[in-house]
């Protein structure tokens, strides 16, 4: 009976420890899920202007253990022309977070990797860093702002 009692007392410890993910492992922000662009703005190098995004459409960026997606549409119902997506592989090291995408509808942007600092506050993420895509004329600063979603 006695060795029955430990048997069980252990099979529940070992279903009790839950380990860590690699985020947390490494006091990294916990960015894996889905994710909602709640605002945008660009700081253009070459004008210096600052412009915020319309903010016309609807983007989501999932986050996965290796890679993220961006799914983007207009959100005007009689516009379907204003879809866009991509995704890649990233890297992320303290609050540096590195995407490289690998999948995008311009082939002048694959292949690019674009550096940004992350912070995270509650349920809200900031994205800041440099676009930088020399044959699209790009050289600007971008910060977003998304909201966890939860389901």
């Amino acid at each position: 009976m006695k060795s029955k009692c430990l048997i069980f007392i252990a099979v529940v410890f070992l279903f009790s420890c839950k380990n860590k993910s690699h985020q947390e492992a490494e006091n990294q922000p916990a960015i894996q899920g889905t994710w909602k662009l709640i605002s945008g703005t660009i700081n253009d190098k070459k004008s210096g202007r600052t412009t915020s995004y319309p903010m016309d459409f609807s983007m989501i960026k999932i986050i996965n253990e290796t890679h993220f997606a961006f799914l983007k549409h207009n959100k005007n119902p009689k516009d379907s022309s204003g879809f866009d997506a991509g995704g890649g592989t990233y890297k992320l090291k303290g609050n540096d977070y590195t995407e490289q995408l690998q999948y995008y509808k311009n082939k002048n942007w694959e292949g690019k990797s674009f550096n940004f600092k992350l912070s995270l506050a509650n349920d809200t993420l900031t994205q800041t860093g440099l676009e930088q895509v020399e044959k699209e004329g790009i050289d600007r600063v971008i910060i977003e702002k998304y909201v966890k979603e939860h389901n």
